[in-house]
């Protein structure tokens, strides 16, 4: 059964990226056998029983750069899935299929990963992202459910074009803030070096964990058993395990992060906001967001860091229209929140990662209304 949602492609002012997000509910329709080797796991080949979904041909509405999917999933043990994406370029031509994941959840009888070294003219695959060598105008995703008892709750895939610069949008939402817990990365400097170590490396499970503990959501204490005594916050270090990228080895994969909470109950995507207007209206809406930037510590004032890229949850807006965020770069959890110059933040965040945003939230809470890039 398709099921679109949120394929409006509206025409923006100049300067402004464009960004359409689809979203369909999964029916496998095609079922086989095939034969696996994780290649982080000494070499051993299984064969697995599977099932399969492949979209229809999906229109995007314009000629798009990059592809990101996203989805909502459960793989009980002996379970996992595979999301592919293939392209339809500017010039009619089909790209082959990439895999863009490899993906199940908790102590997994597969390693998660995403796939480098898939490069070709089309495009190539960098971590969580299809980058079009040649603009692409359609796509199909499909996904491939190993062993029994997997399910795709949704998946979806945001597509777009991201222009350079943006104008700083004037202040909207004001004087409201979200009770987020606070939860710094930084306490965890050190731990589990198999899942890259805490501290720097950790911005995104804590971030999860942050999002997830506003919603009352998360590990129960029986799935935390395993951290060592002592742990700051053991949630973080759960998601830290669960959403470790092996071949990436790093813990910052978009779709990763978005799917750990789906195991929780959540529904989720990733997209790209094009001002920090659209994030105001997930404020208003009581609607945390994690948003991902890059910078220099001068040109983010107050930060004390400069960051390739960090994860940090928006939770409101000051009176002045200045940005409130738990920053999870802060050295301890009662200094993780801050308050960014609205102009500072927005360059940053648009700048560094065209807008991309990671938004959970429980079934039956509402979105504010979209343009089509959610």
């Amino acid at each position: 059964m398709e099921t679109t949602i949120g394929e409006v492609v509206t025409l923006l002012p100049a300067g402004l990226s464009r960004v359409v997000l689809h979203r369909w509910a999964v029916e496998p329709r095609e079922s086989g056998v095939a034969t696996y080797t994780d290649p982080f796991g000494a070499g051993r080949t299984t064969a697995w029983p599977y099932v399969r979904w492949t979209s229809e041909e999906r229109e995007i509405g314009f000629p798009a750069t990059a592809l990101v999917p996203s989805w909502i999933a459960r793989t009980p043990p002996g379970t996992w899935l595979e999301i592919e994406l293939r392209a339809r370029t500017t010039s009619g031509a089909l790209t082959k299929w990439y895999v863009m994941a490899r993906w199940a959840e908790g102590d997994a009888d597969i390693h998660r990963t995403s796939l480098p070294g898939q490069g070709d003219g089309d495009g190539d695959v960098a971590v969580d992202t299809f980058v079009a060598a040649r603009p692409v105008t359609a796509y199909r995703i499909r996904v491939t459910l190993h062993g029994e008892g997997a399910r795709v709750g949704s998946i979806g895939v945001m597509a777009s074009a991201v222009r350079p610069g943006s104008r700083p949008s004037a202040p909207g939402t004001a004087g409201v803030e979200l009770d987020v817990p606070p939860r710094s990365q930084k306490s965890h400097s050190g731990h589990y070096p198999e899942w890259d170590g805490g501290g720097d490396s950790w911005c995104g499970p804590a971030s999860l964990a942050m999002v997830l503990g506003y919603w009352g959501r998360g590990p129960a204490p029986a799935e935390l058993s395993w951290v060592r005594p002592g742990d700051p916050c053991p949630s973080v270090d759960h998601a830290a395990r669960d959403v470790y990228d092996h071949s990436y080895q790093g813990t910052g994969n978009w779709p990763f992060c978005v799917a750990y909470a789906g195991r929780y109950g959540l529904e989720g995507f990733v997209t790209r906001l094009r001002s920090l207007n659209e994030l105001e209206r997930f404020i208003s809406a009581a609607i945390p967001v994690i948003t991902s930037q890059s910078f220099r510590d001068h040109e983010l004032p107050g930060s004390g860091y400069s960051t390739s890229g960090n994860l940090m949850v928006v939770v409101g807006f000051t009176p002045e229209g200045d940005v409130v965020v738990n920053d999870p770069a802060a050295p301890t959890d009662d200094t993780v929140r801050r308050i960014y110059p609205r102009a500072a933040f927005e360059g940053v965040w648009q700048r560094g990662s065209g807008g991309i945003v990671h938004v959970v939230h429980p079934p039956g809470i509402p979105l504010p209304d979209s343009e089509g890039n959610w």
